[in-house]
């Protein structure tokens, strides 16, 4: 193998690893607790704070399913970029959420899926040579 098609299998694996993560947490989220349980689970505690109700269900909602559609996008490499910021908005957003409620000890979760996420964004766009937005003409 020559050093672009290592660099494009290690770019597919971070690629599909992150995407795997990202869309079964959010199947998890949707179909197998569903988003009401979620939030009763997860999102309740901010009543503590300032933070308005209705931010609180949206925010569960959005995490839920930016989660699960952005990580097959990922996986497919469809929309690849918008999947990313999106996930990145998602991180930066539960990173303030446990934040807010306690001091954040444990990273265990954040920071691997950070780190996979910055590396897909600071490798060059031409290493991603697998994916449906090549095949469509949309990586640009």
């Amino acid at each position: 193998m020559n050093d672009k098609t290592s660099g494009a299998a290690a770019l597919l694996f971070a690629r599909t690893l992150l995407g795997i993560i990202f869309m079964m947490q959010g199947y998890g989220k949707i179909f197998v607790y569903a988003v009401p349980k979620v939030y009763s689970m997860f999102f309740a505690p901010f009543q503590k704070t300032f933070l308005p109700g209705w931010l609180m269900w949206g925010t569960a909602y959005y995490t839920s399913y930016i989660e699960m559609i952005c990580g097959f996008l990922l996986i497919i490499g469809l929309l690849r970029q918008w999947a990313l910021y999106l996930l990145a908005l998602d991180l930066l957003i539960v990173s303030y959420g446990h934040g807010l409620l306690e001091p954040i000890w444990d990273l265990q979760h954040v920071i691997p899926r950070a780190g996979l996420l910055l590396l897909i964004l600071l490798l060059p766009k031409e290493w991603d040579r697998w994916n449906t937005d090549r095949l469509l003409n949309c990586n640009k």
